[in-house]
């Protein structure tokens, strides 16, 4: 049986997907697993181990999707799942070639224009638990339309060695536990005040004796570097990281806090112990899912649910001081 798994991005969404994949293969255990995955988050899926091959949509251009096109056909994929409900992806699972194209009903798709190019439909109904539901159970629901109701949730992740994690027990000492900082988000609307998060740096250094490792992505150095400016030393600079990084490095972490971004999910899929920010985004939905972790929320009274900017006169993450997060890590290591 050859399968292919449709979600093209955002690296948090992707590591959504990945229980699915791993169900999948518990199931069809000799099938041929393929995703469909966007250029830029190529590196996400080669660390995902029950994945056969990652088909990269290499250019979002008609010639980019033709030559998509022509290399999944060449598979026979059997069966192509769409996990991300958008209109450009309905159409590149039906572009596969798959007989069997299967998504969300219309009251879980985030663009209702992909109805028609599915041949087959999980989740019918009115679709009121949707709200509520994290988007990992969502995801693990999809497959019962092919049979597999499997809602074990694991994260198959390669085990990989890292430069950066070599250079981060160099400094600190190899046997030091640490902290990791993610103050960056790709939405100025999840990003809380990077002078806040040194204040946490200052708080674990002096309380839980936790030096702390900032992350930073592209364009994130000067939001980094501002972190460490005001930790009062208790902090450091991560080096550049891939995502095999980030991974090894949220393995061997003590903690992570982080707002709603790539990072945060890494870690959590690593199993690390995590303290996350959540405004605009429900983390219900798409939040950490162990039930140790802890959330500091202001999804119930954000006025700018799932946009980039707010767009009120009081930012609802601005509201979060650093007392409350605080208070949070105390409650995750007395978990």
């Amino acid at each position: 049986m050859n399968i292919l798994i449709v979600r093209l991005g955002a690296l948090g969404d992707i590591i959504h997907a990945v229980p699915a994949a791993a169900a999948l293969r518990r199931a069809y255990p000799e099938a041929r697993i393929d995703w469909l995955v966007d250029d830029r988050h190529r590196q996400m899926i080669d660390l995902v181990t029950v994945v056969n091959h990652a088909v990269v949509l290499e250019r979002a251009s008609i010639a980019g999707w033709i030559d998509v096109s022509r290399r999944m056909r060449s598979v026979g994929y059997d069966v192509a799942i769409d996990f991300q409900g958008l209109m450009k992806s309905a159409v590149l699972a039906r572009a596969s070639g798959a007989p069997r194209v299967v998504g969300f009903s219309m009251w879980h798709l985030r663009e209702k224009t992909a109805r028609p190019f599915y041949s087959d439909i999980g989740r019918p109904g009115n679709g009121m638990a949707a709200a509520s539901e994290h988007v990992i159970q969502k995801n693990l629901a999809l497959l019962g339309t092919l049979g597999v109701h499997d809602h074990h949730v694991s994260f198959p992740l390669v085990e990989v060695e890292s430069r950066a994690l070599m250079e981060v027990r160099a400094a600190l000492g190899d046997a030091r536990p640490f902290a990791l900082i993610n103050p960056g988000a790709a939405w100025p609307n999840k990003r809380w005040p990077p002078e806040r998060f040194g204040e946490i740096a200052a708080f674990l250094r002096e309380v839980r004796d936790l030096p702390s490792v900032v992350l930073w992505g592209p364009g994130e150095e000067g939001l980094a570097g501002a972190v460490v400016e005001t930790s009062g030393g208790a902090a450091r600079v991560a080096p550049p990281t891939s995502l095999a990084d980030l991974l090894a490095l949220s393995r061997a972490a003590a903690l992570m806090v982080s707002g709603d971004t790539g990072p945060l999910h890494i870690a959590c899929a690593a199993g690390t112990p995590t303290i996350s920010l959540f405004g605009p985004t429900d983390p219900h939905r798409n939040g950490p899912w162990a039930e140790a972790d802890v959330t500091v929320s202001r999804y119930g009274v954000c006025g700018c649910h799932y946009e980039r900017r707010c767009r009120k006169p009081e930012w609802c993450l601005g509201s979060v001081g650093v007392a409350e997060v605080t208070a949070a890590i105390q409650q995750r290591f007395q978990k």
